[in-house]
């Protein structure tokens, strides 16, 4: 069973177009990140690249498919 630092809503994640990547803070001072092919995979865990902490992303894989099944880009709002 996989021990989760916290469960965050996409919404709730920066979103950098250039990267196609999805950001959070972390609590180490670093960022959580996941890529949109990730997501479009199935993949909700995002990862901090500094320390063992891991996030679980929610959202709805539908929302990366287009009818084709194409994967497609979700922006996140960023407050």
């Amino acid at each position: 069973m996989t021990s989760f630092y916290d469960e965050v809503e996409i919404e709730d994640m920066d979103y950098d177009a250039d990267t196609e990547t999805y950001y959070y803070p972390c609590p180490c001072g670093d960022k959580f990140q996941i890529t949109r092919a990730d997501l479009a995979a199935g993949d909700e865990v995002a990862t901090c690249p500094s320390c063992s902490l891991i996030l679980k992303v929610v959202y709805d894989p539908d929302d990366f498919q287009d009818g084709d099944g194409e994967t497609v880009v979700l922006s996140a709002i960023a407050c």
